[in-house]
């Protein structure tokens, strides 16, 4: 998988890129939680670091929550947001998700595993082991070759961004300190007038607020912009 990432390094540059905007954040948030900082590297394998991308499964955001996932993690799904895409609030929901994961089967690798294919269905899996006297760690389940390759992918781009020379690849700087500001919503506003007063471009606006669906920004239902 590090020789398939390298392969297209111009692809690998701009995923790197756009995913710098919130590295910083992410690794924040994990050293908080005492949870390991490869998981900053998931988006990566989930949207390439795009919180707009949409699956074909209805997956959504740089995590990738299918609607009903993201119900259960308290991400709202309207006409005016979809907090799937919301760069704070799915960070929030994708860290709860894997903490609940990793507290049940007390395995990253087993936890990474239920992320991207189902809690039930790696559950199943373990029984299934069990029952025949089988291993049931993560290389040892049968699983869709979705999931086979999961881990394997993380590890690869954990490799890449740790030994870069190693695999010819100039990885862009990443500053030490948090590439947004949050700013708080006292009002209603329209996104035009929020993209004028905050001195940036519609698109760099987009890559930071892609939660908004309407050309307004609901002061109700958004407490804050980035």
């Amino acid at each position: 998988w590090g020789q398939y990432y390298t392969a297209e390094p111009e692809y690998l540059q701009r995923m790197f890129e756009r995913g710098g905007r919130y590295l910083f954040q992410i690794v924040d948030d994990l050293n908080r939680r005492n949870m390991p900082t490869d998981l900053a590297l998931l988006p990566f394998i989930e949207s390439a670091f795009n919180p707009q991308a949409m699956s074909t499964a209805k997956a959504s955001g740089m995590w990738q929550f299918i609607p009903g996932t993201g119900r259960d993690f308290d991400l709202k799904q309207n006409s005016f947001r979809d907090d799937r895409r919301d760069v704070l609030a799915s960070t929030r929901a994708a860290l709860d998700c894997l903490n609940n994961l990793h507290g049940m089967f007390n395995d990253w690798h087993l936890a990474l595993a239920a992320y991207n294919w189902g809690q039930g269905s790696v559950q199943k899996a373990i029984n299934r082991n069990k029952a025949s006297g089988q291993p049931t760690d993560y290389e040892h389940l049968n699983m869709p070759l979705e999931t086979r390759n999961y881990v394997p992918k993380l590890q690869a781009i954990k490799n890449i961004v740790a030994r870069p020379q190693a695999f010819g690849i100039n990885l862009p700087p990443l500053q030490n300190h948090p590439y947004y500001l949050a700013v708080p919503i006292q009002r209603d506003i329209d996104v035009d007038m929020a993209v004028k007063l905050s001195g940036i471009s519609l698109e760099e606006f987009k890559q930071l607020n892609p939660q908004m669906n309407r050309p307004v920004i609901l002061a109700a239902g958004t407490p804050q912009v980035l």
